[in-house]
C-alpha cells in the first residue's frame, strides 16, 4: 500500500534516530524537495505514473553509505536500463507483472524492490540472489512499515552497530536463526529483515499468502528461462 506522506517521513526519521543512537554515522540534513523520476522510468517499467512516496524517498540525497541493516544501501534511480531489466528476471512467481517494480535496496545477497502499480503498489518485495532464485516474497506492506520494522529491530537489540565494518549488523546468532529473530522482535514480520531464510517452507507459505503462482515457482528453471526470454524481448523492443 502507499503510505500517507507524513507517516512515511516519520518512519524514516525514527529509523535514522534509532540508527544514529546505535552508533551509525548519518549526519542530519534538511529535507530535499520532491524531484521527478528520470524520463524513461515510466516506459522502462510499463507504468503510467510513479508514486510520490517513491519520488520523495529518492529525492532525499541520502549519504553514500551503508545505512541499512546488515550493511545494506539505498539504490538510486536506475541509470543502466538493461541491467535493471536483467535483474528483474529474478521475479519468478510474483502476483504482479515483473516490470512493475524498481530495485530500491541492496543487501549483497538480497534485493528489495518497490512495487510501482496495481493492487500491490507501494509494497516492498525481497528476492534472494541464489542460484535457484525462487525466493521472492513480500518483505513489508509499505515503505513506512519496512522502516518501522527495522527501527524495532534496533530498539530490541537484534540489530546493533558493528564497529569493525561501520554499519548496522544483526546480533550474533540472530542472523541465521529466524526463531531467535522472532523471539527478539515478535511484532515484526521476520521477512522484513534482510536475513537469509533457510527454511523454504516459510517462504512458500508467505508466497501462498500473497497470491503467488506456486505452479510457476515449482517449474523452477523452465520458468526462469521463460522470464529471461521475455526480458530479452523487452530490451529489444525498448532498444536497450
Amino acid at each position: 500500500m502507499l503510505d500517507d506522506m507524513r507517516v512515511l517521513r516519520d518512519a524514516v526519521s525514527e529509523y535514522r534516530a534509532a540508527a544514529t543512537a546505535a552508533g551509525l554515522d548519518w549526519p542530519e540534513h534538511a529535507e530535499a524537495p520532491v524531484g521527478q523520476p528520470p524520463d524513461m522510468v515510466d516506459r522502462l517499467f510499463d507504468v503510467d505514473h510513479v508514486a510520490e512516496q517513491l519520488t520523495w524517498f529518492q529525492s532525499q540525497k541520502w549519504p553514500p553509505r551503508r545505512l541499512l541493516p546488515n550493511g545494506g544501501w539505498i539504490m538510486p534511480w536506475p541509470t543502466n536500463w538493461g541491467e535493471e531489466l536483467d535483474t528483474l528476471a529474478i521475479s519468478i512467481g510474483t502476483p504482479f507483472p515483473w516490470r512493475h517494480q524498481v530495485r530500491l535496496f541492496n543487501f549483497e545477497h538480497l534485493i528489495y524492490t518497490f512495487v510501482l502499480a496495481g493492487d500491490h503498489e507501494g509494497e516492498i518485495w525481497r528476492y534472494e540472489l541464489t542460484p535457484d532464485a525462487w525466493g521472492s516474497a513480500r518483505a513489508a506492506t509499505s515503505l513506512a512499515a519496512l522502516f518501522t520494522g527495522w527501527t524495532k529491530g534496533i530498539t530490541a537489540g537484534a540489530v546493533v552497530y558493528d564497529d569493525l565494518n561501520g554499519w548496522l549488523q544483526f546480533r550474533e546468532g540472530v542472523q541465521d536463526d529466524v526463531a531467535m529473530l522472532q523471539e527478539r522482535v515478535p511484532d515484526v514480520d521476520f521477512l522484513t529483515f534482510p536475513v537469509y531464510v533457510a527454511d523454504e517452507s516459510l517462504l512458500r507459505a508467505r508466497q501462498r499468502e500473497c497470491g503467488v503462482d506456486m505452479d510457476c515457482v515449482e517449474r523452477g528453471f523452465d520458468c526462469y528461462e521463460e522470464l529471461f526470454d521475455t526480458v530479452r524481448a523487452t530490451r529489444r523492443s525498448l532498444s536497450i
